[in-house]
């Protein structure tokens, strides 16, 4: 579950707020347990799409690539890490089994076919012919046995959650693996970057020195990495797409700041930006060399609450936060058309999120002060929340936050601290609320709903250390329950009481939106946020 950032220029003005806060939202109803498609989801949330610009010339094959990024890459250890930053440059170089495509479907990537077995405890891979490692060495099922085996013994941030039998290689180029009970979201979890193949015991290095300049099946290879700055990937030369990468170099180019990103845009010094200012979109869209390409999204932005602090512990509480709250509001207000108000913890383009049907805690100012009046703090009480610095949209959300508590007596006092510390505070759960998001890392409810529901998981619910046995129980029964209306459910109930109990209120599902150069061709944006480079070509 990797973290997105987006982010706007320029502040809100306190009159937006006051009438952001006087804005109701409307109800929704009918039903629909199926993920919208990622244009469905674009369509509706976005009002303008990127169109192509003419081009000048024929795109050409070659070239350099930059790319800039907000944040450095600080690891490649694919099993060991889960930010957005780390995590987007391991899948530049790592491939797994199964991949997932724009649209969020699994595709076969490094296997040619897979089939599961009627009882969902046997999983057969078929590895491509051909395969190579960037250093021109064989890829073998044993090499896939190592990579998997070593994920489960490290475990991690995204650790494989399916209670696994064996891992085998039945030859070459046939993988089996074997489970102990069914788990309905491997498939779809072994897409993930942390599920990318790497060579038999690291080719015969050490695990240090592997992972400092890594070998993979990707399309690009680490050419150098200042963990404090650039990174520069040139093309594998081994890579299984005959003819791909097309460009011979790919760099990230640390630009932290939002403003010095769009003017590096303008100015052609970077081909493309990946966090584009939502406030920017349009004007970079409606430039004379510049166009946007969106995507819907598999994030959720969230205010969350860390329930062993002594006023979120308290139900009523938090309630009567998201009663106060004009999550409708606050969404038109910050993101320019480009998210959808959210209703479920479940992005529109994740299965079974049910935003249609769920009976949110929508804005209502008299009965969040009722809802207050039955907690432990009927007169209110001042708190802290916890925001990164940098990121102004999130510095918007916490002013409009900030208000709405104020409605109900509940002072909130705004700690807006650089990213590092940030996650280092989270992560030791020293924090009352804080703003952030949750990113399905593949096309499955279980991706995100187990990340943020399990107390005992690696992220104890999302650091919000949320318990519900109930909760719980329906998380395991949503993992054994075969695709269909039992499983759909399962994650409806499970959805309503996260509405009701509210450890963290969904804000809204932004999209990914990728600012570009005219002159570039080819560019895939996916729902997790990431993108694909090896069909990328520019126009000289």
């Amino acid at each position: 579950m990797s973290y997105f950032n987006v982010s706007v220029k320029k502040p809100v003005l306190m009159g937006a707020i006051a009438v952001l806060l006087l804005m109701v939202i409307a109800g929704c109803s009918g039903s629909n347990n199926k993920a919208a498609s990622n244009k469905d989801a674009q369509e509706s949330a976005s009002p303008a799409t990127a169109t192509q610009s003419p081009q000048t010339a024929e795109p050409a094959v070659g070239g350099t690539f930059v790319y800039g990024r907000p944040a450095s890459v600080t690891s490649l250890d694919l099993h060991n890490q889960i930010t957005s930053n780390n995590a987007f440059a391991i899948d530049k170089v790592f491939e797994s089994l199964v991949a997932f495509d724009s649209k969020g479907e699994i595709v076969d990537w490094l296997a040619k076919s897979h089939s599961i077995s009627e009882d969902g405890l046997t999983y057969t891979f078929e590895l491509r012919d051909g395969l190579k490692f960037s250093n021109g060495t064989d890829v073998t099922a044993k090499d896939a046995v190592f990579s998997l085996e070593r994920h489960l013994k490290v475990g991690g941030p995204l650790a494989i959650s399916a209670k696994v039998g064996t891992i085998k290689a039945q030859d070459n180029k046939t993988l089996v693996i074997t489970l102990k009970e069914p788990y309905t979201p491997f498939i779809s979890e072994l897409s993930n970057f942390s599920n990318g193949i790497l060579p038999n015991n690291f080719g015969g290095v050490s695990e240090e020195e592997f992972f400092k300049k890594p070998i993979g099946t990707g399309p690009f290879v680490v050419e150098s990495w200042d963990t404090a700055g650039d990174l520069s990937f040139t093309k594998n030369k081994f890579y299984w797409q005959e003819g791909k990468p097309y460009i011979d170099k790919l760099v990230y180019k640390l630009i932290e700041d939002d403003s010095q990103a769009i003017n590096q845009l303008k100015a052609g010094e970077v081909n493309a930006i990946e966090s584009l200012a939502l406030q920017n979109a349009n004007e970079i869209k409606d430039g004379a060399d510049t166009k946007v390409i969106t995507n819907g999204s598999w994030v959720t932005e969230q205010l969350f609450f860390n329930t062993l602090d002594e006023h979120f512990s308290d139900v009523h509480v938090r309630r009567a936060l998201a009663l106060a709250l004009d999550r409708e509001g606050l969404t038109k207000a910050l993101t320019f058309g480009y998210a959808q108000t959210a209703n479920s913890l479940l992005p529109t383009t994740i299965p079974y999120n049910s935003n249609d049907t769920i009976k949110a805690l929508n804005f209502n100012v008299e009965a969040a002060k009722e809802e207050l009046a039955k907690s432990a703090f009927p007169n209110g009480f001042t708190t802290k929340l916890l925001v990164a610095s940098g990121n102004s949209t999130r510095a918007q959300e916490a002013q409009i936050i900030q208000a709405a508590g104020q409605t109900i007596g509940i002072t909130i006092e705004i700690e807006s601290i650089e990213l590092a510390t940030f996650r280092e505070r989270f992560f030791a759960y020293d924090f009352a609320a804080m703003l952030n998001s949750g990113q399905a890392d593949s096309p499955e409810a279980n991706s995100i709903i187990a990340f943020q529901t399990d107390p005992e998981g690696f992220s104890k619910s999302y650091w919000t250390h949320y318990t519900n046995d109930e909760v719980t129980k329906l998380l395991y029964e949503g993992q054994k329950t075969a695709d269909g209306d039992a499983r759909a459910q399962i994650y409806t109930k499970l959805l309503q009481t996260l509405a009701d109990e509210v450890p963290y209120i969904p804000l809204y599902y932004p999209d990914v939106l990728k600012g570009i150069r005219s002159s570039v061709d080819g560019l895939v944006v996916l729902p997790n946020g990431s993108a694909r480079f090896e069909d990328v070509r520019i126009s000289q």
